[in-house]
């Protein structure tokens, strides 16, 4: 049957069928996981469903809103066909060894049909505790529920791999954190949920044939072509550390900081994974850490690429026993950084809309990363206004020359910038198109979705789908949402966000 026309015709929920692949291939595993059903969520209410998101499998507009959708996706009602369980999984955890983890507030549903032919996972983050929950009472609150859904949903129009939110749906059901918050269940969307801890945990517990059954499982279902190669295990190694250097590459382009790189939130399908304490680069100090539990600054801005070749090691010491050496296993690491050098450069030449690549373009990156630090300059305002400036001089300047403290140190910057412009006969109009599609103009800033977050906890969510609708096209200009890409409020200097949700 084709997908496509298939979902067309979808009216509801009841044609989802889901299938149990993760769970078959651990058959003979039971210690790979625990079946149990999501604890109910009391009373439901629908906060927010992503229509692009829903899009993926089938679901129209109107399912979003059926009470079947608030049942089935708050953990009320089980789902035709779902044998929904826990994985375990281990990880490293701030760089330490912390032994045995799981999903602790997860529920995965199974797999549906996807419309691009291939499958999805569907996951129930906050759906009570598992034996995995470490104390915990496995539910997620309103308030980070609200921020994984809309960041998710902003990465994937940013075009940076993610997992997707479908939804978020709340009760007025209490959970204690620094204070009582009311509860939330995202329903969130992957390939699969396979993480570089799903192999440690295999590896530290001396299980081989588990952890070869595992990475069989992800060669088999989503690096097939790898099966040809002289040794599969060395390959996946090799191409999970290449997805790892360009999305680490994607984040500091952006300036998206994630918070909490452990090697139990890296995905082993090269995805951002795992929305906890992240935030979006403003003041510009590449040393900023966004994660107000981080004391260390282990997960500072600066530090992401370098964690992201840890996190691979690690990986690496995961699958060594089925590589088969450690000359092999250092192989296929040895690219990282000559990846993710390669594929920054590429995204900031765009961001700057360079076009040719010349001998000195190192330096004036530099320079103008040094002047954004001195004077603690708005990064996505930045990039998107640098679109504007003229090349012959006559305007542009002057929006851009507000962000600095020191105006001449960006003037002199601004004559080296021309300059390098002309060596490649830059034209502004054709410079200003590729620059805004590489430069977005909205992100989820901290003050934007707490805002949001305030008035949900009202029961007022329209705040919560209007700034999702704007964050679906970060890249347009949206006149008529204009102060959502302004200079955050002096309020917001004191938000903080951790571990804590």
């Amino acid at each position: 049957m084709n997908n496509r026309l298939a979902f067309s015709e979808a009216p509801g929920i009841e044609h989802l069928r889901f299938a149990n692949s993760f769970a078959n291939a651990f058959a003979d595993s039971p210690a790979a996981y625990t079946r149990l059903a999501p604890t109910p969520l009391p009373a439901p209410y629908l906060v927010a469903a992503s229509e692009q998101a829903a899009q993926l499998i089938g679901l129209t507009p109107a399912a979003c809103g059926s009470d079947d959708f608030i049942q089935t996706f708050s953990g009320n009602r089980a789902a035709a066909d779902s044998q929904s369980l826990a994985a375990v999984y281990s990880g490293h955890q701030f760089g330490v060894w912390a032994g045995q983890l799981g999903d602790g507030r997860a529920i995965l549903l199974g797999d549906v049909a996807a419309s691009d032919g291939g499958r999805l996972e569907l996951q129930l983050k906050g759906s009570g505790s598992t034996p995995y929950s470490r104390m915990g009472d496995g539910r997620a609150v309103l308030r980070s529920s609200i921020r994984e859904y809309l960041c998710s949903e902003a990465m994937a129009a940013l075009g940076i791999p993610t997992s997707r939110a479908l939804s978020v749906i709340g009760s007025d059901q209490l959970a204690m954190r620094e204070r009582p918050e009311t509860t939330a269940v995202v329903t969130r969307m992957a390939p699969s949920f396979v993480r570089f801890g799903s192999f440690e945990h295999w590896y530290y517990n001396n299980r081989p044939e588990q952890l070869k059954t595992l990475a069989d499982y992800v060669i088999a279902g989503f690096y097939p072509e790898l099966q040809a190669a002289a040794n599969p295990y060395q390959a996946l190694l090799a191409e999970v550390t290449r997805r790892t250097a360009h999305l680490m590459a994607q984040w500091q382009a952006v300036g998206f900081m994630h918070g909490v790189m452990n090697t139990d939130n890296m995905s082993i399908l090269g995805l951002t994974l795992d929305y906890g304490p992240f935030g979006f680069m403003e003041a510009y100090d590449p040393r900023h850490i966004c994660n107000h539990t981080d004391q260390q600054g282990r997960y500072a801005y600066n530090q992401q690429p370098q964690i992201g070749h840890w996190n691979c090691f690690a990986l690496g010491q995961a699958l060594l026993p089925l590589i088969g050496s450690v000359e092999q296993t250092e192989a296929a690491l040895s690219n990282y950084q000559a990846l993710y050098g390669a594929k920054l450069d590429e995204l900031l030449h765009a961001k700057l809309g360079l076009l040719t690549h010349q001998a000195d373009d190192d330096k004036l990156l530099d320079a103008m990363f040094a002047l954004m630090q001195g004077s603690h300059v708005d990064f996505t305002l930045f990039f998107r206004r640098l679109g504007n400036l003229r090349l012959d001089g006559s305007g542009g300047d002057e929006t851009l020359r507000d962000l600095f403290i020191d105006r001449a140190a960006f003037d002199a910057w601004a004559l080296q910038y021309r300059a390098r412009l002309k060596l490649e006969n830059s034209q502004d109009h054709e410079r200003k198109l590729v620059m805004d599609a590489s430069n977005p103009k909205y992100v989820l800033r901290n003050y934007l979705a707490q805002t949001a977050i305030e008035r949900a906890q009202e029961k007022d969510f329209s705040e919560v789908r209007k700034l999702q609708q704007i964050l679906e096209n970060p890249f347009d200009e949206q006149p008529q949402h204009a102060q959502y890409a302004e200079l955050p409020p002096d309020w917001a200097r004191g938000l903080e966000v951790s571990c804590s949700s």
